[in-house]
């Protein structure tokens, strides 16, 4: 990544906003316009699907697109000992942006939507079969993620991840944060896609873990790329971390 730290974190504080506007913003959105559950949850993933591709291919090249702690987490530690891979002061730009940026964009759906613009969220999701689904969520999302990179495909995250949480927010039983920065920024709005303060630790948590997962999960599926030989110019390298979190 050719752009300076300051623009990374920029980007990445950005991504994270406009992520969470998306989400909570098309929550309430959706309640407004139905009180089917069923359809408010229909546009809400639609709605997250589209607006993350988006992100992904506009800021991917900028910062990597991760907008996710876990995610750059991941990028770090498997690319630590690569002279272009993040270093802990990339991280620790990168996290606080992130969350920052998460907390703004949930203020600013609220105040799209005239609503309180910080109310804690009362939708409490403190339960044991919840934080389950953050860990399949998580390590399916980092698993995608570092699993396009290892097999030279990165330029598919746009389309693969914005689709892997639209899948998610359905297959999951806690419709896939999958995100520690947007799980704090949506913790600011007691709207549709809000989520209790007491139960931010907890999904956190399970976050984490998922991606832990994620991570063994592509060292035992995915061969590392074999370094080129000396003399010879590869014809394509692994490419830089392109890809994201989720709602």
């Amino acid at each position: 990544m050719s752009a300076s730290l300051g623009r990374r974190t920029l980007a990445e504080a950005v991504g994270a906003a406009a992520l969470v506007a998306v989400v909570v913003g098309s929550g309430i959105q959706a309640t407004k316009l139905t009180d089917d559950v069923g359809v408010q949850l229909l546009a809400n993933s639609l709605a997250t699907v589209f607006g993350l591709g988006v992100l992904i291919a506009l800021l991917g090249p900028v910062s990597g697109a991760h907008f996710n702690p876990v995610v750059t987490l991941a990028a770090w530690i498997t690319g630590r000992r690569k002279p272009d891979g993040l270093s802990l002061r990339d991280v620790a730009s990168y996290i606080p942006a992130q969350s920052l940026g998460a907390i703004g964009g949930a203020v600013l759906a609220d105040a799209m939507f005239a609503e309180p613009l910080v109310r804690w969220s009362t939708h409490d999701r403190s339960a044991g079969h919840l934080w389950l689904g953050e860990i399949v969520a998580t390590a399916g999302l980092v698993f995608l993620i570092f699993g396009l990179t290892r097999t030279g495909q990165a330029h598919f995250a746009p389309v693969a991840v914005a689709s892997y949480i639209g899948a998610a927010y359905w297959f999951t039983s806690s419709t896939s944060f999958a995100n520690p920065a947007v799980t704090i920024g949506r913790a600011f709005t007691d709207t549709f896609a809000g989520i209790a303060p007491v139960s931010v630790a907890p999904f956190i948590a399970a976050q984490l873990a998922g991606a832990a997962l994620g991570l063994v999960l592509v060292a035992a599926v995915f061969a590392r790329p074999a370094p080129p030989q000396t003399g010879t110019v590869p014809v394509q390298g692994e490419p830089e971390l392109a890809a994201p979190a989720s709602s």
